[in-house]
């Protein structure tokens, strides 16, 4: 493991020689929200005009996932506010927006030599760190349990202040007071939440807050199709007509536009380009070249984007990432890497060595596709910088922003704009640090827009990974032994670098060679009864720098297990279904799941020829399980009808669960059909969405889900639709055609 000062300045806490006064430091952050006139701020999360509106303050990005819509309807629901007057604002980056839990699970990534030290949300040295770092990351589907609780306590708050400013014009005790609808009321009297907002702001809340012992959920079976949803998404009416405001459509007075073009991927550099290519275009201004890439600016996208065809950049590069090297070094760490034993239980001698059935399985890189492409607008002004720009880390770009222009943070001012879609891509921070770079260098407010080309080229994939799952049976078949030997590199390692250390790709490659990474086989973990189970990790050295996306591991490890055990149930001649259930015992839930979407899909066995096949998979606490109904025609897989079952907790919207599940489903389809590439000479073999085999409208299935409807606390449904697809298409497949496909994408020349 490489040392970094941070690394050492961490290690010092956790030795004990600061730990004292780090932990009992007082915490006070000034009030982040500013009112507007005739508004009033009642704490970090809510504003109530005297006209009525409610204006909450949402700290996690939305890119699709709805989040400024659950937040809000937390808050409406515990302050008793009518939903047609709330209103959504990003909140401004400030360490009472701390994400506690995403910062416990990326404990390794940002104090990796004493990580257990910080693996829950309420230790010392997790809070202190992601407040003094504001870490408001929006990742991993952790806005319900990171914000859930102090939005409801904010609202509580402000309820019961509205109540006391009431109470105190009727001389009444406040306690008597009720809420609904944006009014407090009290025997025939009531006020709206506008007139008292002046008045109210002036008490002090009690402590602990009156929270409403009912916590805002959404009951499945309540849910009708076609009729009018109580809580509407708040983004949708300006996604539909148009206005909603995403990077790309920020103007402001005076911009110019960018285009770019990134070497290959290695160690690269722009080492000379055709400089008078550009004459006789009208509107071009200038190129600008910066280490591994050039840019072209003009006052259209258009212009900038020709120029730089003309110019031709040339590039000198080393250790390009290229699939063959990629191929080779996976195939060593599984022969012959040092495997890291990320998870034992049982007697590991029923584990060890040749066990009598083992079977490999790969997985090719995956990239994005992301419908919108990168875009940040910057401007430089009386020393200050300011971005526009859609990131999923907005500290963490304020900093590498400060850092690459010399700059201090604090005179770094960003606006964060919703995304179009995302699925972890925008966690990385490129864009926002070139377009701040070039606006430097040409004095002028600029908007840099990558290409789909660029985004493709340049954009960094999932990682691809090898797998050998091996099993020693029982006589009826059942697994007695389990082991999982995958083999990736450690790509959560690698991007922990780039973004908590500055990295550069290559330099987060070289700094994590042979680290163990327990991310890198999340999910891996089998949820059946077995004796006996090793999960191990080889880390394998590859030139192609890779990064994070939505599913994660998950979204490999899943088609591993179930693929797996689809497997084991067949050998031993057993039906897919039953031979799962009764290795669910202690797990109800997910067994529940099963039998649910059994129903669901009108199981008939998975028997030959049937094209049906089953899965499930686990995220957190959040279950799923999904049947896929496939075959095979001419043109190659056809995937005719996905259901699915889950099991999420308690529902706070349940439109937007839907939602969720859904999508996760189709994005897990195209992972499991396309979305991958190969590269050749640090390029990518593809050059858009039209060569990733995405599923198009005409060829998405059918989809159908179902919820369990539960009192257990909330799991994210955005990750967790994605992950059991893959498996259940193949076991689909094999049903269909005896044939068992083990990599993915499931490429159409396999059949």
């Amino acid at each position: 493991m490489a040392i970094t000062r941070r690394g050492i300045l961490i290690g010092a806490l956790a030795g004990g020689g600061l730990a004292i006064g780090y932990a009992l430091r007082p915490r006070h952050f000034p009030l982040p929200l500013e009112p507007g006139r005739d508004e009033y701020a009642f704490d970090a999360w809510i504003k109530i005009g005297s006209d009525g509106v409610v204006s909450v303050a949402v700290p996690q990005v939305e890119m699709g996932q709805g989040v400024t819509t659950l937040i809000p309807q937390i808050v409406a629901h515990e302050l008793g506010a009518d939903w047609r007057q709330v209103a959504v604002e990003p909140a401004p980056t400030s360490a009472i927006y701390a994400n506690l839990v995403l910062a416990a699970r990326w404990a390794p990534l940002w104090m990796p030599a004493f990580p257990k030290l910080a693996e829950e949300p309420d230790s010392v040295f997790t809070r202190r760190w992601a407040q003094d770092t504001r870490f408001n990351v929006t990742a991993d589907g952790t806005a319900l349990a990171a914000f859930e609780t102090p939005a409801r306590e904010a609202a509580a708050s402000a309820r019961a202040m509205l109540m006391q400013a009431a109470a105190a014009r009727w001389g009444v005790a406040w306690e008597e007071c009720r809420v609904q609808g944006g009014f407090v009321m009290h025997e025939g009297k009531r006020l709206p939440f506008g007139t008292l907002a002046s008045e109210a702001v002036g008490f002090s809340p009690p402590d602990p807050p009156p929270l409403d012992p009912q916590p805002m959920s959404e009951d499945p079976g309540d849910f009708v199709p076609g009729l009018q949803l109580a809580f509407p998404r708040l983004d949708l009416p300006s996604k539909v007509d148009g206005t909603w405001t995403f990077a790309g459509d920020v103007r402001i007075p005076g911009m110019v536009h960018a285009a770019i073009r990134h070497a290959p991927l290695g160690r690269a550099e722009v080492i000379g380009y055709k400089q008078d290519a550009a004459k006789g275009l009208r509107g071009f201004d200038r190129f600008v070249q910066h280490g591994p890439w050039l840019a072209a600016v003009a006052r259209d996208w258009w212009t900038a984007d020709t120029a730089l065809s003309r110019a031709a950049p040339r590039y000198r590069v080393s250790g390009a990432a290229d699939s063959g090297q990629a191929d080779t070094a996976l195939d060593a760490a599984m022969q012959q890497g040092e495997a890291h034993r990320i998870f034992a239980y049982g007697d590991m001698e029923q584990v060890k060595g040749g066990l009598p059935l083992q079977i490999r399985y790969e997985i090719a890189p995956a990239v994005h596709a992301t419908i919108e492409t990168a875009s940040a607008t910057a401007r430089i002004e009386g020393g200050r910088l300011e971005l526009w720009v859609g990131t999923q880390a907005p500290e963490a770009t304020r900093k590498a922003a400060a850092q690459a222009l010399g700059m201090s943070v604090a005179d770094i001012v960003l606006y964060p704009m919703p995304i179009g879609g995302s699925f972890d891509r925008r966690l990385e921070l490129d864009h926002a640090v070139e377009a701040a770079l070039i606006a430097r260098e040409v004095g002028k407010p600029v908007q840099l827009t990558w290409s789909r080309r660029q985004e493709q080229a340049a954009g960094l994939p999932r990682t691809p990974a090898v797998a050998v799952m091996a099993a020693r049976t029982d006589a009826e078949g059942n697994p007695v032994g389990w082991r999982a030997r995958i083999a990736a590199p450690p790509t959560a390692h690698e991007f922990g670098r780039r973004l908590f250390d500055g990295d550069t790709p290559q330099e987060a490659i070289r700094a994590v060679v042979g680290e163990s990474d327990a991310m890198a086989v999340d999910g891996a973990i089998p949820p059946y009864r077995i004796a006996n189970v090793a999960v191990d990790h080889v880390p394998a050295r590859i030139d192609l720098p890779t990064a994070r996306m939505r599913g994660n591991a998950h979204g490999y490890t899943a088609f591993f297990t179930e693929s797996f055990i689809d497997e084991l149930a067949h050998k031993a001649e057993r039906e897919p279904l039953s031979f799962r259930m009764a290795m669910l015992g202690q797990n109800p839930r997910l067994a529940e799941c099963l039998q649910r979407v059994a129903a669901l899909a009108e199981w008939g066995g998975g028997g030959d020829n049937s094209g049906q096949g089953i899965a499930c998979h686990m995220i957190g606490e959040g279950r799923i399980a999904v049947v896929a109904s496939a075959r095979r025609d001419e043109n190659g897989v056809r995937v005719e009808k996905l259901s699915a079952v889950a099991d999420i907790g308690r529902i706070v919207n349940f439109d937007i669960a839907r939602q969720q599940i859904e999508g996760g489903l189709i994005f897990g389809l195209g992972l499991t059909l396309g979305s991958s590439t190969r590269y050749t000479d640090g390029r990518p073999d593809t050059d858009g969405l039209g060569d990733l085999a995405l599923p198009s409208l005409a060829d998405s299935p059918e989809i159908d889900v179902a919820f369990i409807a539960s009192d257990a606390e909330p799991a994210d449904p955005g990750e967790l639709g994605v992950a059991a697809v893959a498996p259940a298409v193949a076991n689909a497949l094999y049903s269909a055609t005896g044939y068992r496909f083990r990599r993915l994408p499931l490429f159409a020349e396999e059949l």
